[in-house]
């Protein structure tokens, strides 16, 4: 069975794709995880992939300690500037894709310090598994939220001795990262969070003891979420669920918003998959800038 995050990463590359051959199933995932993000454009060539320059940016890999880990990121700014207020971009299942940077690069358009952490360092490189199951079981499913956490706080370290100013700090991510987007909103460091179709229910364990409606209640920073009304990996009861969660929480928590878009599925803002709605991209993007603006990120 494939993890949840996984499996909505698979629909989103074959929406509709209903058939029970797992030989597709497994071509599909091998395209998307095993030869990376060059590759998973092949089918949608139709599509427009957006490509963000880098002109007036200062962009590129950068790493950071943690632990005596040394964690490799994408970080993007506005060159020659300063005292930026800054956005952690969590990674899809996949990590950080040229996706992930582009979308780093597009915030420093914007007159941020986008920093894109590869969460899953010390288990290994995601684009380099070729079957579901190995990804699984050598990388995702042995990735703790304490160590995801961890990195983030040093991502913000990072940038905050390198022109961020950390006082203006938001979070955001997609899929898999939208579930993280949420856990980190409880921490009390970031001012705001866009969590962008991330899972918000599921099975407690020892290396993932919190999901998203454990600490909706207990935000310290008010999230906006992104969803879609076809997505059949995040129900709309799920929904509803956290809304409820919302209602009786923090100030911040009853601050928090979720738009669900009811035209789009799984991964609606992805650019380079068949999962892509330009008007809920657009529309999500456009609410994520005023979101961060409005709640002092910016």
């Amino acid at each position: 069975m494939l993890h949840p995050d996984l499996k909505n990463e698979f629909d989103s590359l074959h929406p509709g794709d209903s058939s029970a051959a797992g030989a597709s199933r497994r071509t599909a995932l091998k395209i998307a995880i095993g030869v990376g993000y060059a590759a998973a454009t092949l089918p949608i060539a139709a599509q427009t992939v957006v490509n963000t320059t880098g002109e007036g940016l200062k962009a590129g890999p950068v790493r950071y300690a943690v632990n005596g880990f040394d964690v490799p990121a994408y970080m993007a700014m506005p060159a020659g500037k300063a005292d930026l207020p800054v956005i952690l971009v969590v990674q899809e299942a996949f990590g950080v894709t040229d996706y992930i940077a582009d979308t780093c690069r597009r915030f420093a358009h914007q007159g941020f310090l986008a920093i894109a952490p590869e969460l899953y360092a010390r288990q290994g490189d995601p684009r380099k598994f070729a079957d579901t199951s190995k990804l699984m079981g050598e990388i995702v499913s042995k990735v703790p939220d304490a160590q995801v956490l961890a990195d983030l706080d040093g991502a913000l370290d990072f940038a905050g001795a390198n022109g961020g100013n950390v006082a203006k700090a938001g979070i955001t991510g997609f899929c898999w990262g939208g579930r993280i987007v949420w856990l980190y909103a409880a921490t009390g460091k970031v001012k705001a969070g866009v969590a962008w179709y991330g899972r918000l229910v599921g099975q407690a364990s020892a290396l993932t003891p919190r999901q998203p409606v454990d600490v909706g209640a207990m935000l310290q920073a008010p999230v906006l979420g992104l969803y879609g009304g076809q997505d059949q990996g995040i129900p709309l009861d799920t929904i509803d669920k956290m809304k409820s969660v919302l209602a009786i929480g923090t100030p911040a928590a009853r601050a928090s918003q979720l738009v669900v878009y009811a035209e789009a599925g799984h991964a609606f803002h992805a650019d380079y998959r068949p999962s892509y709605v330009k008007s809920a991209a657009n529309d999500g993007w456009r609410r994520a800038l005023e979101w961060f603006t409005a709640n002092g990120v910016g």
